[in-house]
């Protein structure tokens, strides 16, 4: 791991997640690029992308510089090789954009989640970003003095589909020195007996050498619960999860467990797009 980035509105939800990420910059030698997103009208956006030199553009550009200087010379990003980038444009693809111009490893971002209608209608950043990054996602919610991963909790449903990222999940709990507990959510509506879930699992996790690992077959109402729960039983550092990446209608109707997960679950989550 090389690069981290780091998507700033300079709230204390964004300095969360700056937090841990400067943690693992240190433990990783890794780079960190801030990036922040000019929220201007579609109509303005156009106009600076043709026009730099507008005075919208200057003013909000010499904003964003003197924040991330204040950023910046903060004590905690001491010794660390750090970037800024501003994007005029929406969240997600500014993302996307940064990811593959900084070739990142890791995007780590703050959260604080969304409820109700709002979720149902546009969902909060990051389960925008979670959607659609190619990109591991690491979602932080609270402050953490020190971050360590010991107990990583891998929840599926182990088809085949989500071989690479569990190979993916398995490269960062190797970087974290974690144990995974590979995790299946048994409810009501999708049942499978206990002996077929554990041939599953481990016929799946043969893909890869790691072998610290537990395997764990939980019944609850959702998958959802299912997960939360179990991972409060075992006191997990971290909960990551595929993601599908379902846009528009598809996502409306059906939703993403691991989308859910980012608004809901306190503790960190991480996804891997399949």
């Amino acid at each position: 791991m090389k690069n981290i980035l780091v998507p700033t509105d300079f709230s204390a939800q964004a300095e969360n997640a700056l937090k841990v990420a400067a943690q693992l910059a240190k433990n990783h030698d890794c780079d960190i690029y801030l990036l922040h997103m000019l929220e201007l009208p579609l109509h303005k956006v156009d106009a600076i992308s043709s026009y730099n030199d507008l005075p919208e553009a200057m003013y909000f550009m010499k904003l964003a510089h003197k924040q991330f200087e204040e950023l910046m010379a903060k004590d905690y990003l001491k010794g660390i090789k750090l970037h800024e980038a501003v994007e005029f444009k929406e969240i997600f693809k500014g993302v996307f954009h940064a990811c593959e111009k900084f070739k990142t490893d890791l995007i780590v971002m703050g959260s604080h989640g969304a409820s109700g209608l709002r979720e149902m209608i546009i969902g909060s950043n990051a389960e925008k970003v979670v959607r659609t990054s190619n990109t591991p996602v690491l979602i932080v919610k609270n402050e953490y003095e020190v971050f360590e991963v010991n107990h990583f909790v891998f929840a599926s449903n182990f088809k085949k589909e989500n071989h690479v990222a569990y190979t993916n999940a398995v490269k960062f709990a190797k970087l974290f020195n974690a144990k995974i507990h590979l995790l299946i959510i048994i409810t009501a509506s999708s049942f499978m007996t206990t002996k077929d879930a554990k041939s599953r699992i481990i016929d799946f996790v043969n893909i890869s050498d790691f072998k610290n690992y537990t395997i764990n077959i939980y019944n609850d109402e959702s998958v959802e619960r299912g997960i939360m729960n179990f991972s409060q039983s075992i006191k997990a550092d971290l909960i990551g999860m595929s993601t599908h990446g379902r846009q528009g209608i598809s996502h409306f109707f059906n939703g993403s467990i691991s989308e859910d997960l980012v608004n809901r679950a306190k503790r960190p989550v991480m996804t891997f797009k399949i």
